[in-house]
């Protein structure tokens, strides 16, 4: 059975605006229906690193929360710490960025709360007995609300192809251990002859696993956590993954720790994906580049897998821009994900996610 996947397009007129579409699409999934009265609603989002601002502006974030308020529900935004040298690696810094990115009590009329704790050690361990994790760890004040919405902004991503809801509740809401063993297959090494000694990813590198030997990078690998930021860092693509051994397994690793997410909130989880300004790589940078393809719009699902399937089909069927980083693929039905990073089977967390039934691939994409 397909399950419907809700599409708001951005166009927009004196009788209806972008907000309003929004509107629309929560009461599609029916999110009203999704608690009891007085219930904590968490709503998980990227807040955007400092510099960043291809997040998902806060006036959206601000219509979630009155649709929950309206429906009794007790709404507060959450992002968990981050393993990397950044804006987001302790909650002090960590709400400080968001507060700056527009993310106060005044726009969005909720408090916020960092799931894993000051440093990132509050965590709950959740029993998922899957293949690569028997428990996984998550940001304790996730695990302990009532009900879940999903809001993510859609783009590429060097490690996961892409990174939509999935990558939002299984990276994202993982503590700082969970996070690292979800790294744990990830393993760059330094290609000699390309690096040139700069230096950038060992002053970039958060856990100090990278120095200069004979003016190249060597990478520790008993310090190295396998966040992969290094990658994207080096300007001379000298600092690579062994992608075929290491990738499918941080995929399905990502996606269990979203099945330890979901546990327990069968029925009481809504997914939305914002499909703008769609960078080319994580919105972890202090930075984000031009996007590949031209806003789209917003969907949003009680499935997260149909809503990720859906939202990557729409980003390839798209026309690709030539004033973007891509090289390749613009025409619409090519693989704008591919084209990023060649060595990236996206579709793994797909099939893994639909295999252990966190939802179906199968879609029916109804437009509001």
């Amino acid at each position: 059975m397909k399950s419907p996947v809700y599409f708001a397009d951005l166009r927009a007129g004196p009788n209806q605006n972008l907000i309003g579409k929004l509107k629309a699409l929560l009461d599609a999934v029916g999110l009203a229906e999704k608690f009891k009265k007085g219930a904590f609603v968490a709503v998980k989002l990227h807040f955007g690193e400092a510099g960043n601002t291809a997040y998902i502006r806060p006036v959206f974030i601000r219509k979630i929360v009155d649709h929950i308020k309206e429906a009794g529900g007790r709404p507060f935004l959450t992002d968990a710490n981050t393993l990397y040298v950044g804006s987001r690696r302790d909650s002090v810094d960590h709400l400080i960025t968001a507060i700056q990115n527009g993310f106060t009590y005044a726009v969005v009329d909720a408090p916020l709360i960092i799931a894993d704790g000051l440093r990132g050690g509050n965590e709950t361990a959740v029993k998922v007995d899957l293949k690569r994790f028997k428990r996984v760890y998550i940001g304790s004040e996730i695990v302990r609300a009532d009900a879940l919405v999903s809001a993510a902004h859609f783009k590429g991503h060097e490690l996961s192809g892409f990174g939509g809801t999935i990558k939002n509740l299984g990276m994202g809401c993982a503590s700082r251990k969970g996070k690292l063993a979800q790294h744990s297959t990830v393993s760059p090494k330094v290609k000699r002859k390309k690096c040139e000694g700069c230096g950038e990813c060992v002053e970039y590198c958060a856990q100090q696993a990278i120095s200069l030997v004979d003016e190249k990078a060597r990478i520790d690998p008993k310090k190295c956590v396998g966040c992969g930021e290094c990658i994207i860092v080096c300007p001379n693509q000298a600092i690579q993954i062994q992608w075929d051994q290491a990738i499918p397994a941080f995929l399905e690793n990502m996606v269990e720790y979203t099945a330890g997410v979901l546990k327990g909130k069968n029925g009481a989880a809504t997914f939305l994906n914002f499909i703008t300004q769609v960078s080319p790589a994580c919105d972890c940078y202090p930075h984000n580049d031009t996007p590949i393809v031209n806003d789209i719009g917003i969907v949003a699902s009680n499935d997260p897998v149909a809503i990720d399937q859906a939202s990557a089909d729409l980003v390839n069927q798209a026309q690709g821009r030539k004033d973007s980083c891509l090289t390749k693929n613009f025409q619409s039905g090519k693989d704008k994900f591919r084209a990023l990073y060649p060595n990236v089977d996206w579709e793994i967390q797909l099939e893994y996610a639909e295999r252990i039934g966190l939802g179906t691939r199968a879609y029916e994409l109804e437009a509001i």
